[in-house]
């Protein structure tokens, strides 16, 4: 996997075992992870800007 490689809302949430409503509401309160909208208002993610989410919410247990 490439860090630039561009998720679709189905992908990110199949890997966070999520619904895409669950996504949404994130998205809404801009709680998500930030996306790229594209010219055909479809939302993709990077992989990158998905894995620096992740490691924000890490707990240093």
């Amino acid at each position: 996997m490439s860090a630039d490689e561009k998720l679709t809302v189905p992908e990110v949430c199949k890997e966070l075992k999520i619904a895409q409503s669950t996504f949404y509401e994130w998205r809404a309160k801009r709680r998500g992870p930030r996306c790229i909208t594209l010219a055909n208002r479809q939302l993709r993610v990077r992989r990158s800007e998905l894995d620096r989410w992740l490691n924000e919410r890490e707990d240093a247990a």
